[in-house]
């Protein structure tokens, strides 16, 4: 019985030893402390977000209770049938809205995945007199905030003959300056000699470029999937500034009259603002690793 019980607990005090030594031993007070501001930064980020997920689901009592509470405590999906009665009360279904969202954020996705890489991979690879230059143009506009280029983005806009289009909500959202930098950071690490390479074997430009550079520098176009995602799908501004017909409204400026101020719509409001955030999140959740590899690769602190 000694032999049986020294080889079951032999192993179980080696483990707690190690774990005491390389654990234990190595947390100080102020690595506690640490953690603790972390975890609290965390939970202090995440609480909107909680909140608006636990009111998307909240009855109507539980909406007019004072104080508030901050969790539902019998969730119910009736705010999404009353979202749906909201929009379609309008003179636009609600699926136009979404339809609006889906296809703006889909073609500037794309788009903004192609131009950026393109002209990253032309700054990057291709020594053309002049390319430095433009490059520092390119970055000098990262100084601006969007609020500044608005107007003239309008008068453009407005020259070409397309607003109240889909072509406005897309068009001055592809070549973004952060974009195009990110990707030719990661573009620069691609040895020349890869190039040649494949030149030397018989590929053309387009070949190289979709086969050799793409998959190379996945991580970055990735990332830039998920910046214009978010920021085509969470617009607003855009969609309020270049179209005047309600058929042409997005979801999240649809969603701003859901309320119209009054409490009994605040749970519509709150399943508006859910519908809106949620793929944001969700994409983010799914693609975070993508970005740390980008900001580990390219030059940029995350």
């Amino acid at each position: 019985m000694h032999a049986i019980s020294e080889q079951i607990f032999k192993p179980i005090s080696r483990a707690a030893y190690l774990f005491h030594r390389r654990w234990i031993k190595g947390i100080t007070i102020g690595k506690i402390l640490l953690y603790v501001f972390m975890i609290g930064l965390v939970f202090f980020t995440a609480a909107p977000i909680i909140f608006v997920t636990s009111t998307a689901f909240k009855p109507l009592d539980e909406l007019f209770l004072y104080p508030p509470r901050f969790f539902v405590m019998k969730p119910t999906l009736k705010n999404f049938s009353d979202l749906l009665i909201a929009t379609d009360s309008s003179l636009v279904p609600f699926t136009r809205y979404l339809f609006n969202s889906v296809f703006t954020t889909v073609a500037v996705v794309f788009f903004s995945v192609v131009v950026c890489s393109m002209g990253a991979f032309i700054i990057s690879k291709y020594k053309l007199p002049g390319m430095g230059f433009i490059f520092a143009v390119v970055i000098s506009t990262l100084m601006f905030p969007p609020q500044v280029t608005s107007i003239p983005t309008y008068f453009v806009v407005s020259n070409l003959a397309i607003l109240n289009t889909y072509w406005a909500l897309i068009l001055p959202k592809l070549a973004v300056p952060y974009n195009l930098f990110l990707v030719k950071q990661f573009m620069d690490q691609i040895p020349d000699q890869t190039l040649e390479a494949a030149r030397v074997d018989g590929a053309n430009e387009w070949t190289m470029f979709w086969k050799i550079v793409m998959p190379f520098v996945k991580p970055a176009w990735m990332t830039v999937v998920i910046f214009s995602f978010i920021a085509t799908w969470n617009d607003f501004a855009s969609p309020l500034i270049y179209t005047t017909s309600e058929t042409m409204k997005t979801l999240p400026l649809a969603m701003l009259g859901v309320s119209n101020g009054t409490v009994g719509r605040m749970g519509a409001a709150a399943a508006g603002a859910f519908v809106t955030v949620a793929p944001s999140i969700i994409l983010f959740i799914l693609m975070q690793r993508q970005v740390m590899d980008t900001m580990s690769h390219s030059g940029i602190k995350s």
